[in-house]
């Protein structure tokens, strides 16, 4: 019998750009933190070496930049930040969206939907706290991840990574999420969700378009675009 083959080994630099994702994801690392080498290597749990190889993908990555005297400091958030990231957001969404919606199967868009709206029920039926904002983030997050690696571009899928930490730093610092804001997220990907169900390739651009727009003028303090639909229509 043929031995079972390995996974090659992660590098402790992989290791370390993981765990700052993570720490992002985590909000441990927010927009326009100042944090020396030293405290990097404690919070992301290792050691210096790997922390100084990193350093240099982060900057070119646009997630962090030395500043002389004061150290390392994480992505400030900036207008202009916002729009690029939210532009460059759009347009990826919107490729992998209209591609989503003709090889996603049934049986996974109910499971996808059902995680929805198990959020949603635990929102309206208690506090939300860490543990329910951490779920929700993951069922948020998870669906639009999913659909960028469905078009199988390695290339377009490592793009949309860096940009989506850069719109999780945007989030943290224009918003935070509680009842206001989570339950009209959830019921923004249901309504893209009955598009999907339905196949129709143009309700779901539309939907998509609708629901990232939407995000973006919260985080800018304005209004939210009218949605005509809400999970009191949902069956």
């Amino acid at each position: 019998m043929s031995p079972v083959p390995h996974a090659p080994p992660v590098s402790l630099r992989a290791q370390a750009y993981q765990s700052f994702q993570q720490q992002i994801v985590d909000a441990n690392i927010r927009a326009g933190q100042f944090v020396s080498q030293r405290e990097l290597m404690q919070l992301l749990d290792m050691p210096l070496g790997a922390v100084r190889e990193l350093i240099p993908r982060l900057e070119a990555e646009g997630l962090v930049k030395t500043v002389p005297q004061r150290g390392l400091q994480v992505a400030h958030v900036d207008l202009k930040l916002i729009n690029n990231a939210f532009q460059l957001r759009l347009l990826l969404e919107r490729e992998a969206a209209s591609r989503f919606v003709s090889v996603i199967a049934d049986r996974d868009l109910a499971a996808i939907e059902l995680a929805h709206l198990e959020i949603v029920r635990r929102a309206r039926g208690s506090v939300i706290d860490a543990s329910l904002l951490k779920d929700a983030t993951a069922v948020d997050w998870g669906l639009h991840d999913l659909m960028i690696d469905t078009l199988g571009n390695e290339l377009i899928s490592e793009v949309y990574r860096i940009n989506s930490l850069r719109v999780r730093l945007i989030k943290l610092e224009g918003s935070t999420l509680s009842p206001e804001v989570l339950i009209p997220a959830m019921e923004e990907h249901l309504w893209f969700i009955e598009a999907l169900k339905r196949r129709d390739a143009q309700a779901v651009v539309e939907r998509l378009s609708h629901h990232i727009e939407s995000a973006h003028r919260r985080v800018l303090g304005l209004p939210r675009p009218d949605m005509p639909w809400s999970l009191e229509t949902h069956k």
